[in-house]
Formats: structure tokens, sequence, C-alpha cells
């Protein structure tokens, strides 16, 4: 995650939330969780006892969201969508609209329609019709047709940085507050906890959601687990055709021995592709753009020619390479999601791999969930708020705890690199067994528009 310098963005009005002035951190004039026009703020990783500024009284804040990643901002939109208003804090300048695509599929879909941005999105890229897996010398193994398996399936892949924004753009301006890291964080004697930012800022919030990613702080001061490395890395890159790209509107899969690749249009000008491969630890981080772009070559070199060229069509810019870990939740074991009125969505809570394309979509699912639950809350009865982020942790965690297990485990497997087990694999799993349609259950996800009760 970016870090950032110490000023406090506010927004203008006029401009978009990733494109701010700088001013101070106004006063707090809200009402207790309603929700018109915020400002926003992020943290820190290290969280010793904080001592209050003499002479200075910490701004009150009803709910404050830590992260304006894709759990941040669905979530922040969901309780907007529900007449409860929140502030982001952000610790870099701007949204973090780096990176590059992700696929969503029907459950995913189904939330940004529940919070308004579904149909934004779908003019904006291209429908994936199937899968196809090939073997690193370009035989086919098997095809799918989406709907032939499901016929409710939607999958689309989205930029990043474009799926930030837009619902960014869906908050109330000041919504986010952007360089605002944050230092500190504990419990005060009147039940609220109290963050300071690095600038010395402090906010005591009446509830805190912890959206600050895989290496979240807050997951870390409430007691999780480092996230476990799981024995490969991923190359991910975002290929440009100024004159359209070539592709059907399929996901490709190809599969080799300890490695493996795939590619689908995302847009009529852009190609999202990706390399897996093993290593026995993550290796030292590599920033400069030109050598990732080296490497994930070299790895395919001899591969489907597609790919090779798909990748030569990279922007520099626009590769990443990321070691691929997750956590698994284990029952009487692992914290709960919430600690009072401390809750964690998304990757800070449940970082999975990338092998079943529901890292995202887990997180829009929870944002609409806690949402609902701690909106219920607020406007019947405050006292029961705990029991609220409990019952969340309570619902979500058996849906979460297995595709994080069944993630990890379809990864190790397609990551195979003893050759006898890889031609069993080839010649009689794929072509054979695998069906795609009970591969695809888990995508199953009703999700009701959120909409804020009649005044």
């Amino acid at each position: 995650m970016a870090t950032v310098s110490m000023s406090l963005v506010f927004q203008n009005p006029l401009l978009s939330p990733y494109n701010s002035k700088t001013r101070p951190l106004p006063r707090n004039q809200s009402n207790w969780f309603q929700a018109p026009t915020r400002t926003r703020t992020k943290p820190t990783s290290s969280f010793p006892s904080i001592r209050a500024q003499s002479g200075a009284a910490a701004r009150k804040e009803d709910i404050v969201i830590v992260g304006a990643g894709i759990a941040g901002l669905a979530t922040a939109l969901s309780l907007h969508r529900l007449g409860v208003g929140s502030l982001v804090l952000e610790q870099a300048e701007s949204l973090r609209t780096g990176g590059t695509s992700l696929t969503l599929f029907k459950n995913g879909w189904r939330v940004l329609d529940a919070i308004g941005v579904g149909n934004d999105l779908r003019t904006q890229f291209l429908e994936i019709q199937g899968m196809v897996v090939k073997t690193e010398d370009g035989r086919e193994l098997r095809s799918f047709k989406f709907k032939d398996e499901d016929e409710s399936q939607e999958v689309r892949p989205v930029e990043r940085g474009i799926l930030l924004e837009t619902l960014a753009n869906q908050l109330p301006a000041g919504a986010v507050h952007f360089s605002s890291k944050l230092a500190k964080i504990q419990k005060t004697e009147n039940g609220e906890t109290l963050l300071e930012l690095v600038d010395g800022t402090q906010l005591s919030a009446k509830i805190v959601i912890g959206c600050d990613g895989i290496r979240s702080p807050i997951a870390k001061w409430m007691g999780f687990t480092e996230p476990k490395y799981v024995g490969h890395c991923a190359f991910r890159g975002l290929a440009c055709y100024p004159g359209g790209q070539p592709f059907e509107p399929n996901l490709n899969q190809i599969y080799g021995r300890g490695q493996r690749a795939g590619f689908l249009p995302v847009s009529p000008t852009k190609v999202y592709w990706f390399v897996c491969f093993n290593r026995q630890s993550p290796g030292p981080k590599i920033t400069d753009p030109s050598v990732l772009k080296q490497q994930a070559a070299e790895l395919v070199r001899d591969w489907p020619s597609d790919l090779v060229n798909i990748i030569d069509n990279t922007p520099d810019d626009l590769i990443i390479r990321t070691p691929l870990v997750d956590r698994w939740l284990w029952p009487n074991i692992s914290p709960p999601a919430s600690a009072g009125s401390v809750v964690l969505v998304g990757d800070a809570w449940h970082p999975m791999t990338p092998n079943l394309g529901q890292g995202a979509c887990c997180a829009l699912e929870d944002a609409v969930v806690l949402a609902r639950k701690l909106a219920g809350a607020i406007k019947s009865r405050p006292d029961t708020i705990g029991d609220a982020l409990s019952s969340y942790g309570s619902e979500r965690w058996p849906r979460i705890f297995p595709l994080t297990v069944r993630a990890n485990l379809v990864g190790s497997l397609l990551q195979w690199e003893n050759p006898v087990v890889c031609s069993v694999r080839n010649n009689v799993i794929f072509p054979k067994l695998v069906r795609l349609g009970p591969l695809l259950e888990h995508t199953n996800f009703d999700c009701e528009p959120l909409q804020a009760p009649v005044v």
C-alpha cells in the first residue's frame, strides 16, 4: 500500500474525490450517524499507547473507515445508501488506482447493482463468455461456456482504478480524506476508539471499520496473525491495443509444470494477463517495471505466442509482481471479525489467493452485509451496535473460511511440478472429470438494493 505525506486533504466539492485541495481538518459538525457531506483520513503499522496532545481534544467522529480501497469505498457507499455517514481515511495522496484488473463473478455484480454502480461499470467492460484451458505447448484440454453451466452467471473484468473512481464518485463531496496515515490506536475509557494520525491529529470514533488491506495494522492490533505466503508469486499486467485487441471474450488458462498463465480481454482495447510461478520464498521486491516485464516474458518464452505478444504489448508501468498469501480463519482459534466497536472487512480480515476470483467479490459482499446490520442497529437500538458487528462476523465466517481454503487448494493443485501428476491432470482430470458448474456454486449470493428508510 502506498505511503504518504503528512498533510490532510479536504476535498473540494467541485472536484472528484481523487483530485483534492489541501485544507485543514474541519471541526466535527455531524449529527450521530447521519450521512451528508464529510471528510477523510488513514493508518500505520505500530500501535503503542497514545498520549493526548496537551490542550487539544480529539475530534469526535461517528464511523471511521480505514482504507479507501474496494472494501473501504464499498462499505462507505453501502452505508451512504442506507442513510448513514462515515469518514474514510486513506494514507495515500489520492485513490490508489494503480494495479491492473480484477474479475468479478455474478456475486460481485449483484453487490455493485445493489449499491447502484453496476450499470455504470458494465458499459465499460466486456462480458466473458467462457473459459478455454490449454497446455503450455498450445494443446486445448477443455473449453466451457459460463452460461451453459449457470444461466445466471455474469463474468466481467474491471480495471481496478475505474472501479475505485466509480465508487468514490458516488460518495458525498469530501467523503474521503487523503494523506492520512494511522500511527496509533487504543480504546478509551468511554468505550470509543482513539486514532492518532502521523501528523498528530487525533480522532475519537464510536465505530472503526478496518478496510486497510492484506497487511492490515488494525487486524494486527486485534490479534490476527500475518497472512501466510502460499509458495507462489504472480506477475499481473494490462496490455494495451489502441487499435483494438484481437481476442474473443474468453478466459484463457495455460498450464505448465510449476507455473501457469492466463489472459482475458477487459475492454475493446485492453487485455489482462497473469503468470503464476512457484518460488520457495517471495524474494526481494523489484521496483523496476522493465525488469518485471523481462522476468515475466522469460517465464513463458516458449509458451503460446498469443501470451508472449500480450506481455510485449504491456506498458512497463502496468506490470506488477506480488507474492500470494492468505489467512485461514480457524474456528475457535482465530480472533473474531470484531472486537467491541472495531470490525474488519475484506482483505484486512480474510486475505485469500485469487484462484477462485473471489477476493474482491467477498469484500463487496462483506460491505453490504455489514452496512445492513450496522444501519439497522443504529436506526433502531444504538445500544446493540456491538451485537450487530458480532452478527456480521458470525454470518460471514461460514462463507469466507471455506472459500479461502478452497482457493488455496485449487492454487496448489494447479501449481503441480511433478511430470507424472501433470500428465494425469492434462490427460484425465481436465478432459474427462472437471465440471465447471459445481465450481461456480460459490458465486450464488442474494443481494437486494440498498435503500435508505423513508423519513
